[in-house]
């Protein structure tokens, strides 16, 4: 009598860890997924502004298509772009554009002047810092839950639920490097 209250008490104890783990997982996935909506909503935020920044600046600059095409090119990449990894990418595509479309207006001071110019590229600047926040944020939820469901015994656990590893939204190797500063 006594071995069967044992196993029944190592069965509940048991029952208990892998509802709770199974349990935490699930808000940590959460807590994931809701970190990419963060992004995603900011990159489509940014997306939209493009556009208005692209028109703003061909007004000035009508002999730069080229650019243009480019700048048009890479945002309907980001915005199609499924995973995580083909987004990041396609996003630092777009952000390699977009200083480029800053350097042609460096060369039009009526344009530096122009008002809708400087709201745009103001509110693109303030994005850019929101982007950044949820990109930390989504990579802290990430570093999280990878850890849960990768620490033993959790991973024995994690597998069979369907709990998988997570990417990273990782910057660009340019936007890695160190500037160079010179005088």
């Amino acid at each position: 009598m006594t071995v069967l209250w044992i196993l029944l008490a190592i069965a509940a104890v048991l029952g208990i860890y892998v509802w709770r783990t199974y349990n935490t997982m699930v808000r940590s996935r959460n807590l994931v997924d809701e970190g990419w909506s963060g992004i995603d909503v900011q990159l489509k935020r940014r997306a939209d502004l493009v556009l208005n920044l692209v028109e703003t600046v061909k007004g000035y600059a009508k002999h730069e298509k080229e650019l243009f095409e480019k700048v048009t090119q890479a945002r309907a990449a980001a915005v199609s772009a499924g995973s995580v990894g083909e987004r990041a990418q396609a996003e630092n595509a777009l952000t390699g554009t977009i200083r480029s479309l800053f350097a042609v207006a460096e060369n039009y001071p009526e344009l530096k002047a122009n008002t809708n110019f400087l709201d745009l590229q103001q509110n693109l600047g303030n994005l850019e810092a929101e982007i950044q926040m949820a990109r930390r944020y989504y990579n802290g939820a990430v570093r999280a839950y990878n850890s849960l469901i990768q620490v033993f015994p959790n991973n024995m656990l994690a597998g069979p639920f369907g709990f998988t590893k997570r990417d990273y939204f990782e910057a660009a190797e340019e936007d890695r490097a160190v500037p160079k500063v010179q005088f």
